[in-house]
């Protein structure tokens, strides 16, 4: 299509499920060559709509045109000439990346001699030359990832919906799969997808805010940044808890977001005074204007929910049920699986009541070393004592001073929360007794009291997800791991776990914690880097920032990317050393 010619065309357009309505009067145009990111929390609309646009779902109400068909009347010329990947893989895990591909291609009547051409460049541009023989089962998260937007690509499609595209996948494959889109969009494509990762939304032309199935607001990265400046505020404290208790109900105050070193503060258009908040801090320190992210014109632009971050919080937080002078000490361990090396002599302290943040690509071997620190996975080589009780010889000591809330939350959908609760409560070896104190309290700190008679296969991923973290410290665990637990979770979501993580870091709790959100290392005392297998780096971001003088990192993005492009060269010289 032309460039500036329109794509995309929606009025009015709404999608009603009998009394609940999913998206609701939905304006849209979108025109050639244009990347639009859709932005909201979970239940938003965001995949509703990009399924009335791709033809999927029909509406209940308003019309779309997409690449001039009607998607009602003509829903096969739009399915026929998109690409729509959705959140779940739509991939052949027993077939191999090239017969993935070469059924996509054969499905969309892609010719032969076309489809050898587009299959070389596509599997070059992915990265995935090395690997076409592999089961697409057997590979990392970020390659899956690339090989369905590959399927997508195979026949060119004029229009790319993605359905958040970047979620449970590690930076540096979502700078590859972005590398990718805007490859796409060179030659004439337009992108339409959802995200909640507000570092992707800034790299879109245009920016959909979503919430309850309406539009918020729509426009630029740097027009919504401008419509909550002078309303987000920084406050440089050493007491963030105290900063945070003291602003969480004052009037006005639309967000609070606890980092590790200071406290970020979005308001009311009305309430945006510094001074206002300076009367609340009572010494502890100072408000002073910041410049909005896109996180904070997501709290801005939705304002005061119910249970959004920092509103919530009936509970004391408990010290450890025992008290250790060994959070986490790792020598030399090392996990083998025949002769793949998962974890290479990696040496680790952690030290009680830190939040240690473990960053890495799919397949860095971050979950390999925390399967070993819980005793689930013996490590090969090398040793480690976790919680004053050494991994190997005490491991039922190990287990009841620990708690473990994996990728994929362990939770049994069928049952409500108090059931699965009360299930966890037995396992753990609680006594009926201190479960009747426990349940509670684990409730209440994670405010999830509201669910407690509901199943959890109804709640919605951010409220599982809470669940999965009560279920994770009923036992008042001295050292926590978690693995990946707020991926695809909403920026408010996202502020409201990392509350919840940082008061029990601060009743002694140690916290071990891997992300793929790079945002969030903001969040946590010390950082580790892994790479292949190694521990790369370790420190705060400021001391993995020395470690590059002169290259002008800001964001923790960037420090990752140079560590992992570091090694990546040394690794490159020594394969060309004669």
């Amino acid at each position: 299509m032309a460039e500036g010619e329109t794509v995309i065309v929606a009025e009015g357009l709404g999608r009603r499920y009998r009394r609940s309505r999913a998206v609701e009067n939905v304006d849209l145009t979108v025109r050639t060559g244009e990347i639009v990111g859709l932005v909201g929390p979970d239940g938003a609309g965001k995949t509703t709509l990009l399924q009335l646009l791709s033809a999927i779902l029909d509406p209940t109400e308003g019309h779309a045109r997409v690449l001039g068909f009607d998607t009602v009347r003509e829903a096969a010329q739009v399915t026929s000439r998109i690409g729509y990947m959705a959140q779940g893989f739509t991939l052949y895990d027993r077939l191999s990346v090239a017969e993935n591909l070469a059924f996509a291609a054969s499905v969309r009547d892609v010719p032969a001699d076309v489809f050898a051409d587009r299959r070389q460049r596509l599997l070059a541009m992915a990265g995935l030359a090395p690997f076409t023989d592999r089961r697409e089962g057997a590979l990392s998260g970020g390659m899956r990832k690339k090989l369905a937007l590959c399927a997508n690509l195979i026949h060119e499609p004029a229009l790319l919906l993605l359905d958040e595209p970047g979620l449970g996948v590690d930076p540096m494959s979502r700078r590859e799969l972005w590398r990718m889109l805007e490859d796409r969009r060179e030659q004439g494509a337009t992108v339409v997808f959802a995200t909640s990762y507000m570092d992707e939304a800034e790299r879109c032309d245009r920016v959909l805010f979503l919430d309850e199935g309406r539009v918020l607001a729509q426009g630029t990265p740097s027009d919504l940044r401008a419509l909550a400046q002078g309303n987000v505020y920084r406050v440089t404290t050493e007491q963030p808890a105290t900063v945070e208790a003291g602003l969480r109900n004052v009037p006005g105050v639309l967000g609070v977001d606890w980092w590790a070193d200071q406290v970020r503060v979005v308001m009311e258009a009305s309430a945006a005074d510094a001074s206002g908040l300076d009367a609340h801090l009572q010494g502890t320190g100072r408000a002073e204007p910041a410049r909005p992210g896109m996180d904070d014109v997501f709290v801005f632009l939705r304002g005061v929910t119910p249970g959004d971050a920092g509103l919530q919080g009936t509970a004391e937080v408990s010290t450890p049920a025992v008290a250790v002078s060994e959070a986490i000490i790792a020598r030399e361990v090392t996990r083998r699986f025949g002769d793949f090396v998962a974890v290479d002599r990696v040496s680790l302290e952690v030290v009680g009541g830190e939040i240690f943040g473990l960053l890495g690509a799919n397949g860095a071997g971050k979950t390999t070393l925390i399967r070993m620190l819980c005793g689930l996975l013996a490590p090969t080589a090398g040793m480690a004592r976790v919680a004053d009780a050494d991994v190997l010889s005490a491991p039922q000591v190990l287990r009841g001073r620990i708690g473990y809330m994996s990728q994929r939350f362990s939770l049994y959908l069928d049952l409500t929360v108090a059931q699965n609760l009360a299930f966890f409560a037995s396992a753990y070896g609680l006594s009926r007794r201190s479960a009747r104190r426990t349940i509670p309290w684990a409730l209440a700190i994670c405010d999830i009291e509201p669910f407690e008679k509901e199943l959890v296969g109804r709640l919605s991923g951010a409220v599982r997800q809470r669940v999965a973290l009560a279920c994770s410290i009923l036992h008042q665990p001295s050292v926590l791991f978690l693995d990946e637990p707020t991926s695809g979770v909403d920026p408010l979501a996202r502020s409201r776990f990392w509350r919840l993580i940082r008061l029990l870091a601060d009743g002694g709790m140690t916290v071990l914690v891997t992300t793929h959100h790079l945002g969030e290392a903001a969040y946590c005392h010390r950082l580790g880097l892994m790479h292949e297998g190694r521990l790369i780096a370790t420190g705060d971001l400021d001391a993995l920032r020395e470690q590059f003088p002169g290259r002008g990192l800001v964001s923790a993005e960037e420090i990752f990317v140079a560590f992992i492009e570091r090694e990546q060269s040394a690794a490159a010289a020594t394969e060309a050393a004669p």
